[in-house]
């Protein structure tokens, strides 16, 4: 191989790996049409396209959580989840993310916050968008009032007077509970945590199977309803409840 050859052989290797990010980025679970049906809006709840994704405007007065997604799937996979939120009284944004990787996006909740008047702000997410809205929330903490992580947890301390919601599925085979409960140590006290009996990883959204993922024993609609009563009950009540 001579000298001369290099530039043509790193640009082949260049556009091999152009190619390859791009494949690797257009491989992601799509909201099923379900999802798609709950961007909808209803008498209860008024769903918005913003330019950072959409906002589920419900009965709250000055409540809003900013979700961000989890890692390669389509934002509005969580919207019958978040509706749902929104229809009980927490108003929310979801987040669209860069390439769909919340890691690439972890500081959007600023330009969420500047395009509402909000009293009360929560930030939370599901999968790497729980743990990336964890960290952001641990540099911002006076921003927020809490943090609601699904199948997620966070890996730098917390405020102490941050209220956390933590939740996942007894039949998560995604979430790495070794890593989960390291990252649990860095949580204040108070931390309310809940297992869905029966739940599993994916279905805090719409997006089909995942792979890895164990299969679970109730619907998605269940589980993303039992969800939603834990973190209401959680926020706005003083009932502190525990099930580790």
């Amino acid at each position: 191989m001579t000298v001369r050859h290099v530039p043509g052989i790193a640009a082949v290797l260049l556009c091999a790996a152009i190619i390859a990010g791009f494949c690797w980025v257009q491989d992601y679970y799509h909201a099923t049409d379900e999802a798609r049906a709950a961007l909808q809006s209803d008498s209860a709840v008024i769903v918005e396209r913003t330019s950072y994704g959409w906002f589920f405007d419900g009965p709250a007065s000055g409540a809003a959580l900013i979700f961000y997604p989890g890692a390669k799937v389509e934002e509005t996979a969580y919207a019958p989840f978040l509706h749902l939120l929104a229809a009980q009284g927490l108003d929310v944004c979801l987040v669209k993310m860069p390439a769909r990787l919340a890691l690439l996006g972890r500081s959007r909740a600023a330009r969420v916050r500047a395009l509402h008047s909000c009293s009360d702000w929560y930030i939370g997410g599901h999968s790497l968008g729980g743990a990336m809205a964890a960290s952001y929330a641990a540099r911002h903490a006076p921003q927020f009032k809490g943090l609601v992580l699904c199948a997620a947890y966070p890996a730098a301390a917390l405020d102490a007077d941050m209220k956390l919601v933590v939740l996942y599925g007894s039949e998560d085979t995604v979430l790495n509970m070794e890593n989960f409960a390291k990252g649990m140590c860095h949580a204040p006290a108070g931390t309310m945590q809940h297992v869905i009996a029966g739940g599993n990883h994916a279905q805090f959204g719409d997006y089909g199977v995942q792979h890895g993922d164990g299969k679970p024993l109730l619907p998605a609609r269940s589980q993303q309803e039992e969800a939603c009563r834990f973190i209401m009950a959680s926020l706005f009540s003083e009932r502190r409840t525990e099930n580790p």
